[in-house]
């Protein structure tokens, strides 16, 4: 029977009781008694507490999905609500479910587009990096070369300083490039990737130690794809904005995954969920859900932050990244 009418037939069952006894041999006397006012009071709270209860069972389910409703965020998937009561209600967690399901359906496929044109466009870019600002640079340190042989001994210095100056600008082009367009994955493969994205941001202000296992089983372009930008971000996050000296980028098999860590000795992460994250960390989770990995993004032990990303291995790595 739907909510609404067993709320009703309780409370016309109520009602008609009431009205029974007050049309019956049940006499109020004037003043009251205290047996009667006893009496009167104890057939009230039964009242009462009859229709709290049957309230409280029949909308806990709603309150348990309103819940759901307040806590649910698409880029990190829970357990749906379980479908209870009946009636309308049973039929409303149905339908929020089937929603929920719609939306991170059509949220993976839009981001799924996004990332793929944002790839698109970082390898243009590179390319554009690589092919004409890059030459264009490279030309312009062999003319400077030329000048200086040929320049006085007293401006020789100067064009020297200049040349210096065009070789870091250059230099620090093919970095970006190489960030935009990391030839070595396609090339050498992950592992080869994840240690030469280490030696990069090595400085003098910061360590990068990486652990990579041997023999990992393959995932496939687009997983090994997330996982070297996952670490890039990771290793991106750690060298701004932590203050960290330390970082710790590791990648290993756990169980049926293939789970990957960046662990900094910073200031830390807060995850008392006041904090907003930022777009880094957003598209994180956003390309982990595009290959059905679970990303963890929190304190980690001993103080910082750590990112862990699991990878599931075999077939149930879905296909996609474009």
């Amino acid at each position: 029977m739907p909510l609404f009418w067993r709320i009703s037939l309780f409370n016309s069952v109520v009602l008609i009781a009431a009205t029974a006894l007050l049309l019956g041999p049940v006499t109020v006397s004037t003043p009251v008694l205290l047996t009667e006012a006893a009496i009167l009071t104890a057939g009230l709270v039964v009242i009462l507490i009859a229709n709290i209860l049957l309230l409280r069972i029949g909308l806990g389910p709603l309150r348990q999905l309103a819940r759901a409703m307040t806590t649910t965020d698409l880029l990190r998937p829970r357990v749906r609500p379980k479908v209870d009561g009946d009636g309308e209600i049973a039929e409303l967690i149905t339908t929020f479910n089937t929603m929920l399901d719609r939306l991170e359906a059509e949220r993976a496929l839009s981001a799924a587009r996004t990332l793929s044109a944002q790839e698109s466009e970082r390898h243009r870019v590179a390319q554009e990096l690589y092919d004409e600002v890059g030459q264009t640079l490279a030309a312009v340190l062999l003319d400077l070369k030329r000048v200086a042989d040929q320049a006085p001994e007293e401006v020789r210095e100067q064009l020297s300083q200049v040349q210096e100056t065009t070789r870091a600008s250059l230099d620090e082009i093919r970095r970006i490039a190489r960030r935009l367009l990391p030839g070595v994955l396609e090339e050498l493969g992950l592992s080869s990737a994840l240690r030469s994205l280490s030696d990069e941001f090595t400085g003098p202000s910061l360590t990068v130690r990486h652990d990579i296992a041997t023999g990992l089983p393959g995932l496939g372009d687009n997983a090994d794809l997330v996982l070297y930008r996952v670490a890039q971000e990771g290793l991106t996050n750690a060298a701004r904005h932590s203050g960290a000296r330390l970082v710790v980028l590791s990648l290993e098999r756990a169980g049926d995954a293939v789970r990957l860590r960046v662990r900094d000795d910073g200031r830390g992460f807060d995850d008392s969920g006041g904090a907003v994250e930022g777009a880094g960390i957003r598209g994180m989770r956003e390309r982990a859900l595009l290959i059905g990995a679970d990303l963890v993004v929190g304190p980690a032990r001993g103080g910082g932050t750590e990112v862990r990303l699991t990878v599931p291995v075999g077939d149930r790595v879905p296909d996609r990244v474009a």
